[in-house]
């Protein structure tokens, strides 16, 4: 759903330009994007795995990235990559501060609560 949002053209959602009041929100779309994922994906997994999930978050901001580029109506923006990159460090951050692992405490609460 995220590669298919960010291929769709951008004026389905809002005008661009530096006189729009959604210009720069791009930015703050791919941080926010990407900060969810990772505090999903940690969710999910042991610690031991997050540099995994890092790598494997950076190379999807980058296949975005490289995706916008090969489309006619979007651009290919290194301060988007920048903005995946900061978005999975602050989510990285909120998931080491205990957010991490998440739905693994929630299904042992369950398990423990029905069986």
């Amino acid at each position: 759903m995220v590669l298919t949002a960010a291929l769709v053209p951008a004026d389905w959602f809002w005008s661009q330009g530096p006189n729009s009041p959604f210009f720069l929100s791009d930015k703050w779309l791919h941080g926010i994007t990407f900060a969810a994922l990772a505090l999903w994906f940690s969710g999910q997994y042991a610690r031991r795995s997050y540099w995994r999930l890092m790598t494997g978050l950076v190379a999807f901001g980058l296949l975005i990235e490289v995706t916008q580029r090969m489309v006619s109506y979007r651009t290919a923006d290194w301060m988007d990559l920048l903005a995946d990159l900061l978005g999975v460090a602050v989510g990285m951050a909120i998931a080491l501060a205990g957010a991490g692992g998440w739905c693994l405490r929630f299904e042992e609460w369950l398990n423990n609560r029905i069986g």
